[in-house]
This record gives C-alpha cells, structure tokens and sequence, in this order.
C-alpha cells in the first residue's frame, strides 16, 4: 500500500525526531514496523523517535512519542520540547502551551529556539549501590564517571539496562562527571538502545541526582551539558521531593519533507 506522509524533522540538543501533524487521524498509531522504518538511519528519515501530534479537546495538543525501535515510549523531555516548537510552527499555539503527553499535563513557553518545559514532580528516589534510580517521566540509573569523554558508555549502559535488575522494563542509564561549571552529562537509552547526543529526561534525573549528592535545597538551577549542547534544570528541593521541575533548551527545525510511496 502507497502513502504520502508528510513529516518535519526537528532536534533538541541533537536528540532528533520526526514530527507528524495527526490531527486528521492519517497515521497509523500501531503501525510499529512503520515508526521503525522512518527512524532507521540508513533506509528511512533517521531518528531518535517519533512523536505524533494529535488532537485533544481537554489541551492545545496531545504528544504520542515512540522510540526508534517502534514502540510506544515513555516521556521524552528533548521531544516534549521539540513538539512545542512544531506546535508553534503549525500555528497551533504562540507562545505558552498546555498539552498531554504519556505522564500528563506539561505546560511550556517557547521564545526563539529556547523551550521552557515543565516536567513532573519527583519524590520517589531509590538507591542502587551509589547510582541513584527515580523516575523523572521515564525511568533513569544516575551513576558518577571520571574521565567521562573517553568512557565507553554504549558498553557501561547497555551492560546495566540488560543486567538482571532492569533487563525486562528497561532503564535509561545516565552517567555524570563535574566540571568547572557545569556537569557533563552521557547517556545510554532504551529504546534506543545506543547512546543518544542528550536526553531531556536523562538531565533532569542528572539534576536531581547531583542535589541529592550534594545536599541542595531550596530554588536551584544546575546546567547539564551534553554531547549535542546545553542543558539547564530548574526546580525546587526539600528533602527528596522535587517541585516546579523545569527543563530549559533548544528545540530547531531542521526540515520538512514528503515520503512520496513507502510500504511497510
């Protein structure tokens, strides 16, 4: 069967995705070897995942994000960044947003290329040895690197996301080293099953883990760099609950595009 299927590629930070404006229903939401076909970098667009932008009468707009492998994921925060941008682009919103992704309500502004996103409140945060493990959307392992450049992190990540503890649901593992001014940040996802250029999610876990670490508390905001730009979290701490969780960075167009015939 032939389609025509209209897409816009966009990139947070280089996690990049292909966009597709559902709102007529067009697209298929189970048609996994699909997703799989327009991510794989060789024979289709090329992406870290894939969002759909589908109608909702409650919000501005709903986000479907699967990862690159097809399946339905988790909460993408790099995404949740570059579908405010699509959303905008469309004309759908302006400034300001509320919309519905697969953990809820998200609100963010947008000015320029620079999304402010709000992300979930976090309070349940657990130990494994001295990585930290919590939820920020998605599930993370935050563990410390030294010498993070040069570390193999396909080979660290993929041997503890596979490991007998996380090997069934999966977990995104993100390894931190400080820096002068800021905090290198690398990380392993699932899904994916490769290192990724960032991870929104995977920086605020980051964020969270090194206030944890070093015993932040009150209005904090700690820059993340990772390996495709900038990172900024903001939020506020008491104890081991985390409240007005903001992820702030870059979501650009990169380009549209119309696969004329593809059939799975």
């Amino acid at each position: 069967m032939h389609r025509k299927i209209k897409f816009s590629k966009y990139q947070g930070a280089g996690n990049d995705f292909v966009l597709i404006d559902n709102r007529s229903g067009v697209f298929d939401r189970k048609d996994e070897h699909l997703v799989r076909a327009l991510c794989d970098r060789r024979f289709g667009i090329g992406a870290d995942g894939l969002m759909l932008l589908q109608n909702n009468k409650n919000f501005d707009f709903e986000m479907i994000y699967y990862n690159a492998n097809g399946t339905e994921g988790s909460m993408c925060g790099n995404g949740g960044r570059c579908i405010v941008a699509f959303a905008r682009d469309l004309g759908i919103i302006e400034e300001k947003t509320v919309f519905l992704a697969v953990d809820g309500e998200h609100e963010a502004a947008i000015h320029g290329d620079q999304v402010d996103l709000g992300m979930i409140d976090v309070s349940d945060i657990q130990r494994d040895g001295a990585a930290y493990v919590l939820n920020t959307g998605s599930p993370h392992y935050v563990a410390w690197v030294e010498d993070l450049s040069h570390s193999n992190v396909y080979e660290m990540g993929s041997a503890i996301r596979n490991n007998d503890r996380y090997k069934q649901e999966g977990i995104n593992v993100n390894f931190v080293e400080k820096e002068e001014t800021s905090y290198f940040v690398r990380t392993f996802e699932r899904g994916v099953e490769d290192e990724t250029l960032a991870c929104g999610t995977g920086a605020t876990a980051s964020a969270m883990a090194i206030a944890l670490e070093n015993g932040l508390e009150g209005e904090q905001e700690i820059p993340i760099r990772v390996m495709g730009g900038q990172l900024y979290i903001r939020f506020h701490k008491t104890g081991d609950k985390f409240t007005d969780v903001r992820l702030i960075g870059p979501a650009k167009f990169v380009f549209n595009g119309t696969i004329p015939s593809f059939s799975p």
